[in-house]
C-alpha cells in the first residue's frame, strides 16, 4: 500500500475544506457577539425561607427573559449576605469588581441597602433595594444615594392598615413584638405604628423585643419567660411586627400553652409572615386559629404568577399549599424592571446613567401590581387584604380590603366575630382573677353606697352596677368582681387605679378634667353641680303685709282709687240720693263705696250706666289685685325662702364659716381658687350627721356640697334646710376604670341602656326620690314684691275707662241743657204754670236721669211743688222726660222760682 500517495492526496482536500472551516468558526463568532450578555448581582438571605423563593422568581423572571430575547441574554449571580450589612458590602464589590455587574439587585434590610449604594455611588451601578424607605428625606436620600432604587412599598401604608384594623375593634392599648435584627432594629416600624396608633386615639402598652433566633440557645425557654411577662396586662391585643419562621413557630406555640391565644385575644401578623402560613406546620398553624394576617392584593390569574406558583410548590413538595409573598413578588418584578430597561435601550453599550434613567421611567403591570416609580421610589399605592387563619386545608379566609383613602371596604369587627363573641381587645376577668373594685367605707350620703360591719354593700352604686353586670354578663362570662374598701378620699385612690392596684371603683365619684387624664370614666348615672345648703329664714316683720306690693303698687292702687272714687260720685251725686247731702256726705260715701267695693260689701245702688260700666272694670282690677296680693302674701307666710343675697359673695363679705366635705379636695380648692375664699374660712364637714351638728351649733353658716348630696339631704330635711340652683355644672357622677380599658365604654352603654328601658329611674325612686312630706316642698327663691310692671295694663284700662265715661257724660249734659233752654224761651208766654205765685226758672243740673225722684228739699223759698200733678197742656211735668226735646238728652230738670 502506498501511504505517501495516500497522505499527499488528502493534504490538497484539507486545504480545500479549511476557507469553509473558517468562514464556519467567522459565522459562529459574529452571531455569538450580536447576542448582549448583561450580569446581574443579587445579595440576598438565601437561607431564610423569603430568601430561597426570591431566589427561585428571579430565577425563572431570567430564563424567561433569556428563551425570548434574541439579542440580549442576562446572569444572575447570588450572594448570599445573611442580613449581614458588611457581608452585603463586600459581596457588593466583589460582584462589581470581579464579575462586571451592571446592576444589584436585594439587600433587605435598610443598613445593607445603605452601605451597597455608597458603593453604587461610588463606581456608578444602579442598585435595587427591597428594604422599605427609611424616615429620611427624598432630596436627602437622592443626594447621598444617587444610583439607589426603592423597590418596596413604605412601612406607613402598613402601619396605618394595622391602626384601623385597632380602631376597629375598639382597642386603646396594644402590645407590640418583633424580632430584633443582628444587624438593625425594627426598621422604623415601631415609630411609624405608634404614629398611626396615636391618629385613632390609641397606644402602644407594652413592646416586647425578641433577640434574633440564631443568637438564642434554649429559643422555647426564653420565649415562654418573656411571653409570661405578658399575662398581667390588661390589654389583649397582639402585633407581631417581624419575626422569622423559627420563632414564628415558637411564639404561637408557647403563646398557645400560657392561654394568650383564647377568645379574649386578638393577633394580628405583618404581611411578611402571612406570607409564610403555607410553611408552618399544621400543629403550629393550629395553635393560630384565628390570628389575623395582612396580605397585599395583586392579581393571581397571570400565566408568569402561575408558573411562580408551580414552581414554589414543587421545591416544597411536603407543604399543602404555598402562595408567593410580596416580597418574593417584588424579586420577580426587579428582574422584570432591568429586561425592560435593556430592550429599550436596544444598544451593546450600556451606559450606566442610561440604565438608571430607562429602570425609574419603568411603567408596566408587573406581578404585584402596577411597577411605577416616583423619585426612584415604588408609587402604586397597594391594595391590603385582612385574612383570618383557619384550622383547615384552607388554612386562612380572606375577609375586608382596605386602601389609605377607602379604609375598610365593610365592617371588619363584623368579620371578625365567631357568631357568638365579640373579638376582645383587654384582658376579661375570671374566676381565678376578678375585677378589683374598690369601694368608699364612708361615703358622705350613704344613700349612694353604704358597708356595713360585715362588709356588706348597699346603695344606688352597688344596685346600679348589679345591672350593669347582669347586661355584661354573657359577654364578660358573668363578670366576675371582688370589692375591696378603702377610707381615703377618691383623689387619693385614683392613683391606685392607676397603677392597677384596683381596677375600677364603683361609687360617687365626680367626673373631673384632671381625672379623666389618668382614668377612663363610665357614662355619668347622674347629674352633678355644686350648691350652697342654708338655713331657711321666714321673714317675721310687723310690716310684712305691705311687701307683697311694692311702692310703686301701692301708690298706684291709691291713685286709681281716689281717680275711680270722683268719677263716681261724679256721676252719681246729684241722681242717686246715696250720694246726696252736704258735701263732706257725699265724700264719705263715695269713699266708703270704693273702698268696700274691695271686699263686696257694699250696699249703694248705681243708677246710672255710665257709672255702671265704671264700677264694672273697678271690680276687675279689684279681683286681680286682691288674687295677687293674697297669693303673695300666702307665700311669704308658708313657705321657705331663699334671700336672693344670700350667696357665696354675702358668705365672704361676712366672714362667715363655709362647710365643705372633709374628703373632698377638689371643693376646697374651687372655693379658694375660683371664689377666692380664706382657708381658715372653710370648715371640714363629714356626712349628713355632721351638717346638723355643726348648723346647730353655729360652727358653719352654709355647706358647699355637690347637688346629690344637696339633694339628698333636702329630701329628709326640707323644712329646716333651702338650698341654692345648682349653677356650677360639671361632668357628673360615674364608675372608675382604668385608662383606655374597654370595659368602660361597655359599662358606659350598659347605663344608656338601663336609662332607656326605665330601670335607672326605678332605682333613683328607690333610693334618691323623697319622701311624701317634702316631695312637693322644694326649696323656692326669695318671693319677690309684685311691681307695676306686671299690672300697668289693667291699671290703665280702669283708668281709660273711667275718663271716657267722665267725657261722654259731659257731652251729654252740654248737649241736653241747650236743648231745654231753648225750648223754655220758645213756650214761656205762652205757658199756663198753675199753682205758682211767680214765674218759675228751669235750671238743669246734673247727670243723666234714670228712674229714682227728685230731692226737692231746700229748693223753693215759698213752699214745695207739688210734684204728683202733671201739667197737661205745654206744662212741665217733673216726674217725666221732655217727649219734645232732642234724644240726646237725657236729663232730668229742677224747677226753682224765680
Amino acid at each position: 500500500m502506498n501511504i505517501y500517495a495516500e497522505t499527499s492526496n488528502s493534504v490538497p482536500n484539507i486545504l480545500l475544506r479549511l476557507p469553509l472551516i473558517i468562514m464556519l468558526l467567522l459565522f459562529h463568532c459574529l452571531a455569538g457577539s450580536s447576542q448582549t450578555t448583561t450580569s446581574i448581582g443579587v445579595i440576598i438571605d438565601v437561607n431564610s425561607e423569603t430568601g430561597k423563593q426570591q431566589r427561585t422568581a428571579m430565577q425563572i423572571a431570567a430564563q424567561s427573559f433569556n428563551n425570548y430575547s434574541n439579542n440580549q441574554n442576562i446572569i444572575l449571580f447570588f450572594r448570599d449576605s445573611n442580613r449581614n450589612p458588611l457581608q452585603a458590602a463586600s459581596d457588593a464589590e466583589e460582584l462589581i469588581t470581579k464579575e462586571k455587574v451592571k446592576v444589584i439587585i436585594g439587600m433587605e434590610t435598610w443598613q445593607e441597602a445603605a452601605l451597597v449604594a455608597d458603593l453604587g455611588a461610588k463606581f456608578q451601578v444602579p442598585t435595587i433595594s427591597f428594604s422599605s424607605p427609611p424616615l429620611v428625606s427624598l432630596s436627602l436620600m437622592q443626594l447621598r444615594w444617587p444610583f439607589l432604587i426603592q423597590m418596596a412599598h413604605n412601612h406607613s401604608a402598613q402601619m396605618n392598615f394595622i391602626a384601623n384594623m385597632i380602631h376597629a375593634f375598639n382597642s386603646q392599648q396594644v402590645i407590640a413584638i418583633y424580632e430584633n435584627n443582628p444587624y438593625s432594629t425594627d426598621s422604623g416600624m415601631l415609630s411609624l405604628l405608634s404614629e398611626a396608633l396615636q391618629k385613632v386615639n390609641s397606644h402602644i402598652e407594652y413592646v416586647l423585643v425578641l433577640p434574633p433566633f440564631i443568637s438564642l440557645s434554649n429559643p422555647k425557654g426564653f420565649v415562654l419567660d418573656e411571653l409570661l411577662k405578658l399575662l398581667p396586662l390588661k390589654s389583649r391585643v397582639f402585633i407581631v411586627l417581624q419575626a422569622s419562621l423559627p420563632m414564628v413557630n415558637y411564639l404561637f406555640t408557647e403563646a398557645k400553652k400560657i392561654g394568650l391565644l383564647e377568645k379574649d385575644s386578638s393577633w394580628i401578623i405583618n404581611e411578611e409572615i402571612t406570607s409564610m402560613l403555607g410553611y408552618i406546620d399544621k400543629s403550629v398553624l393550629s395553635s393560630m386559629e384565628a390570628v389575623l394576617g395582612i396580605k397585599n392584593n395583586y392579581s393571581t390569574s397571570s400565566s408568569a404568577y402561575t408558573q411562580l406558583r408551580e414552581n414554589l410548590q414543587a421545591d416544597h413538595t411536603e407543604k399543602v399549599e404555598s402562595e408567593p409573598g410580596s416580597k418574593v413578588l417584588l424579586a420577580y418584578d426587579s428582574i422584570s424592571t432591568v429586561t425592560k430597561a435593556l430592550e429599550k435601550m436596544n444598544t451593546n453599550s450600556i451606559s450606566s446613567k442610561m440604565l438608571l434613567e430607562e429602570m425609574v421611567s419603568s411603567n408596566f403591570n408587573g406581578l404585584i401590581g402596577d411597577i411605577r416609580f416616583k423619585e426612584r421610589q415604588l408609587s402604586n399605592t397597594p391594595i391590603l387584604r385582612v385574612i383570618k387563619v383557619v384550622d383547615n386545608d384552607k388554612k386562612v379566609m380572606e375577609l375586608d380590603f382596605w386602601t389609605p383613602k377607602l379604609k375598610f371596604a365593610e365592617s371588619l369587627s363584623e368579620k371578625t366575630s365567631d357568631g357568638t363573641t365579640e373579638t376582645r381587645t383587654w384582658k376579661v376577668p375570671t374566676v381565678t382573677n376578678p375585677l378589683k373594685v374598690a369601694i368608699p367605707m364612708y361615703p358622705i350620703v350613704d344613700k349612694f353606697l353604704e358597708v356595713s360591719q360585715n362588709h356588706s354593700a348597699s346603695g344606688f352604686c352597688i344596685d346600679l352596677f348589679n345591672e350593669i353586670r347582669v347586661i355584661l354578663s354573657d359577654q364578660y362570662s358573668g363578670l366576675p368582681y371582688r370589692f375591696y374598701t378603702f377610707t381615703e378620699s377618691y383623689d387619693t385612690i385614683l392613683p391606685k387605679v392607676i397603677d392597677e392596684t384596683y381596677d375600677a371603683i364603683v361609687g360617687d365619684v365626680t367626673i373631673l378634667a384632671d381625672r379623666s387624664r389618668n382614668v377612663s370614666f363610665t357614662q355619668p348615672y347622674t347629674e352633678s353641680g355644686l350648691s350652697l345648703i342654708l338655713p331657711a329664714e321666714n321673714d317675721d316683720s310687723a310690716w310684712l303685709f305691705m311687701k307683697p306690693f311694692s311702692w310703686e303698687m301701692w301708690f298706684a292702687t291709691v291713685v286709681i282709687l281716689i281717680y275711680t272714687m270722683f268719677i263716681i260720685w261724679f256721676l252719681e251725686h246729684r241722681l242717686n240720693p246715696e250720694f246726696g247731702g252736704p258735701l263732706k256726705t257725699q265724700i264719705s260715701n263715695t269713699l266708703w263705696f270704693a273702698f268696700s267695693s274691695l271686699f263686696s260689701v257694699h250696699r249703694e245702688k248705681i243708677n246710672s250706666n255710665s257709672a255702671r260700666v265704671v264700677v264694672g272694670v273697678w271690680l276687675f282690677l279689684v279681683l286681680v289685685l286682691t288674687s295677687s296680693y293674697t297669693a303673695n302674701l300666702s307665700s311669704l307666710l308658708t313657705v321657705p325662702k331663699l334671700r336672693s343675697d344670700r350667696n357665696i359673695e354675702w358668705l365672704k363679705q361676712n366672714n362667715l364659716p363655709i362647710g365643705c366635705a372633709s374628703t373632698s379636695a377638689f371643693l376646697k380648692n374651687y372655693l379658694i381658687q375660683v371664689y377666692n375664699i380664706p382657708r381658715h374660712q372653710i370648715v371640714d364637714v363629714g356626712g349628713e350627721d355632721d351638717y346638723m351638728d355643726k348648723f346647730k351649733n353655729k360652727k358653719i353658716s352654709a355647706i358647699f356640697a355637690e347637688s346629690p348630696y344637696v339633694k339628698l339631704f333636702l329630701n329628709k330635711h326640707c323644712k329646716d334646710y333651702i338650698a341654692t340652683t345648682a349653677a356650677y355644672k360639671f361632668g357628673g357622677m360615674g364608675f372608675v376604670f382604668q385608662k383606655d380599658a374597654p370595659i368602660a365604654k361597655d359599662f358606659s352603654v350598659a347605663i344608656l341602656t338601663l336609662a332607656e328601658n326605665g330601670k335607672l329611674k326605678a332605682l333613683e325612686d328607690k333610693w334618691l326620690t323623697p319622701s311624701n312630706q317634702c316631695s312637693n316642698n322644694s326649696p323656692s327663691p326669695q318671693t319677690e314684691s309684685l311691681t307695676l310692671n306686671k299690672f300697668w295694663g289693667i291699671y290703665l284700662i280702669c283708668a281709660a275707662t273711667s275718663t271716657i265715661c267722665l267725657l261722654l257724660a259731659s257731652l251729654k249734659k252740654y248737649l241736653c241743657k241747650g236743648n231745654v233752654i231753648a225750648e223754655y224761651d220758645d213756650n214761656k208766654g205762652n205757658q199756663n204754670w198753675t199753682g205758682l205765685d211767680r214765674p218759675v226758672q228751669l235750671v238743669e243740673f246734673g247727670t243723666e236721669f234714670a228712674s229714682g225722684p227728685i230731692n226737692t228739699s231746700n229748693r223753693y223759698a215759698s213752699g214745695p211743688i207739688n210734684t204728683s200733678n202733671r201739667y197737661v197742656s205745654g206744662s212741665y211735668n217733673t216726674s217725666n222726660r221732655y217727649d219734645n226735646t232732642s234724644n240726646c238728652c237725657d236729663t232730668e230738670l229742677d224747677i226753682k222760682p224765680v
